[in-house]
């Protein structure tokens, strides 16, 4: 999976269309090979982030769980632990 895509669901506040449509964007970026679409793919890109973003939202409305929600700032300092145990110090972890 992309590592720019991040898990959206059960967190308190819930994840917001904005954090769904730029899943999206990275999903569509990822398996169209393209950063920017050309102009003569613009409009088709476009399209399909907004499709994605829709189907993730059904999706992420549709599911349930009995896990308690995580919490956005704790996930963070998770992330970003993890980078600095894969590139060292807080600098190369892009922080700081």
């Amino acid at each position: 999976m992309c590592r720019n895509i991040k898990i959206l669901f059960n967190f308190d506040p819930p994840a917001g269309e904005d954090e769904a449509r730029a899943a999206a964007l990275q999903y569509v970026r990822k398996i169209s090979g393209f950063a920017k679409p050309s102009a003569a793919n613009e409009e088709v890109f476009a399209q399909a982030v907004d499709a994605v973003a829709e189907a993730s939202q059904v999706l992420l409305s549709s599911l349930v769980t009995s896990a308690a929600p995580r919490n956005h700032e704790v996930e963070a300092t998770r992330a970003h632990a993890r980078a600095v145990r894969r590139f060292g110090s807080s600098q190369a972890a892009g922080r700081g």
